[in-house]
């Protein structure tokens, strides 16, 4: 590691990434290296933890635009303080406490569903009698909507 910057093989070897992610990330503002005097990219040390941020909300699923839109609102040379980081954490609480509850009623209609021994609700008298559900839209919508 350099005093001047990490080089795009450092960062890779610190993130575990390859060197076309990393350049893919940049395409999309996750980082934004620096150019030396002879044109090479430079990163910074924070730059490790905006990848590894990256990877892991687009492991939960979160769009790398989304993720973008948080990390944008920082100055790209900037490591993001313990604040930043929290209110991030708190652009993203929502989201994923929708996403709990979500998987939740899968599991728990799953449950019920695979109980039940039919697996089709549009004859299921359980969850769905005289076919209720289709009122409320196509596709599965025990699941996509709150009871």
């Amino acid at each position: 590691m350099r005093d001047n910057g990490l080089t795009i093989g450092d960062l890779a070897a610190r993130t575990g990434l390859a060197v076309s992610a990393i350049r893919f990330y940049e395409t999309h503002g996750i980082v934004q290296p620096v150019r030396n005097a002879g044109g090479h990219r430079r990163y910074g040390r924070a730059d490790i933890r905006r990848l590894s941020f990256a990877m892991i909300a687009q492991r939960l699923g979160f769009p790398l635009a989304e993720i973008a839109g948080h990390l944008a609102r920082f100055p790209a040379h900037k490591a993001l303080t313990a604040q930043d980081w929290a209110e991030i954490s708190r652009g993203f609480r929502g989201q994923i406490e929708a996403r709990i509850a979500e998987l939740e009623r899968l599991r728990d209609k799953l449950d019920g569903c695979i109980g039940c021994g039919c697996l089709s609700l549009e004859r299921c008298a359980l969850y769905n009698p005289d076919d209720r559900a289709a009122a409320r839209g196509p596709g599965p919508r025990h699941v996509i909507d709150a009871d």
